[in-house]
C-alpha cells in the first residue's frame, strides 16, 4: 500500500481523461467489461468525432459521462457513467444504441454490412432491487432457442453499488476496472496493491492524481459533483411526487370502490325485501339495475 491522493474517476473530468483520451485504457475496459468471445475482443479504437456524439438534454449533461468510438471492425460503443437514475434512462440507452446503429446504414449499402453496437453502461445506483447480479446483458434473442441471436444491439448496465470484490468472475481486469471504479475517490488515501500492480489500473490511477489537475479543472470536478446533488434531489422530488399522486390515485379508487360496494349491498336488500313481497324478477330489475342472476342469487 501507498499513500495518495486522488479525484473520483466517475466524475465528467476525470473518466474522459482516463479513457476518452487513452486509447488503450478504454480497449482493456471495453474487453474486461463486453461479453465478447477471445476472438471478438477489441484492437483498436478510434474515437467519434464531436458532431456524433448524442446530444444531451441539460440534466443529462449534469449526471452523464460518455465516451464514444469504433474498432477496426466497425463495431461501434457507447460507454456511459449514469450517476443517477431514472425510469426512462433503459429506453434512452436503447434509442441513442439504435441511433448509431441505424446511422451506419447509407443509401444502397447492404444491410449485412452494418455492424453491432455496444452500450454499456455503468450506473451508480441500484435499479434491479430484486436481483443480486450487478451485470445485466439485454440482447435479441429468441424467447425459446436461445442459440438463436439477431446480432445488432447489446446493452450492458453495470450496477456499481451491487459490485463486491469477493463477487466471482472470470474476468481478471472486469474486477480490477471495477474495483478501480468503486473504491477510487476523493476520500482515498491508501490504494490496494492488487490495482498498483496491474500496469493499466496503475496509469489509470495516476491519471486521476489530483496535483495532475489545475485550478479550472478542479472547479470543473467540483461542479460536475454539485450537479450531481442538485440533480439527485430534483429526482427525489420528483420520485416522492410521484408516489403521493400515486397514494392519492389509490386512495380515491378504493373509495370509490367502497361506495359502489356499498350501493350494490343497498340495491340487493331492496330487491331482497320486493322478492319477499311477490315483485316480478324483471320489474325488480328494472327499478335497481340489478341482473336476474344477481335478484335471484339474494
Amino acid at each position: 500500500m501507498i499513500m495518495g491522493k486522488y479525484l473520483d474517476p466517475r466524475a465528467d473530468l476525470t473518466f474522459k481523461k482516463i479513457f476518452g483520451e487513452h486509447k488503450h485504457l478504454v480497449i482493456s475496459l471495453l474487453n474486461a467489461m463486453l461479453p465478447l468471445k477471445e476472438d471478438e475482443q477489441v484492437e483498436s479504437i478510434e474515437y467519434w468525432p464531436a458532431e456524433k456524439v448524442p446530444d444531451r438534454m441539460q440534466a443529462e449533461k449534469d449526471s452523464i459521462v460518455d465516451v464514444c468510438c469504433k474498432d477496426n471492425k466497425k463495431r461501434e460503443f457507447i460507454v456511459e457513467m449514469q450517476m443517477t437514475w431514472t425510469d426512462s434512462f433503459k429506453k434512452r440507452v436503447l434509442l441513442n444504441a439504435s441511433k448509431a446503429y441505424v446511422a451506419q446504414s447509407k443509401k444502397g449499402d447492404d444491410y449485412e454490412l452494418l455492424q453491432p453496437v455496444y452500450a454499456l453502461n455503468f450506473v451508480n445506483e441500484n435499479f434491479m432491487d430484486d436481483v443480486d447480479d450487478y451485470y445485466h446483458y439485454f440482447h435479441l434473442v429468441h424467447d425459446k432457442y436461445t442459440n438463436q441471436v439477431i446480432d445488432g444491439l447489446h446493452l450492458i448496465f453495470v450496477e456499481l453499488k451491487k459490485f463486491k470484490p469477493q463477487t466471482f468472475s472470470e474476468k481478471k481486469m472486469q474486477v480490477l476496472w471495477l474495483r478501480f471504479l468503486t473504491e477510487i475517490n476523493d476520500e482515498t488515501r491508501e490504494v490496494p496493491a492488487e490495482l498498483l500492480e496491474n500496469a493499466e489500473v496503475s496509469e489509470a490511477l495516476e491519471i486521476v492524481e489530483r496535483a495532475a489537475f489545475d485550478d479550472g479543472e478542479m472547479r470543473a470536478y467540483d461542479k460536475f459533483w454539485d450537479n450531481v446533488s442538485i440533480q439527485k434531489t430534483l429526482d427525489n422530488a420528483r420520485k416522492r411526487e410521484i408516489e403521493a399522486a400515486k397514494r392519492k390515485a389509490d386512495k380515491a379508487i378504493a373509495e370509490a370502490k367502497a361506495e359502489a360496494e356499498e350501493a350494490k349491498e343497498k340495491m340487493l336488500n331492496a330487491a331482497r325485501k320486493m322478492k319477499a313481497k311477490g315483485y316480478a324478477v324483471e320489474d325488480i330489475a328494472e327499478i335497481t339495475g340489478l341482473t336476474a342472476e344477481e335478484i335471484e342469487g339474494v
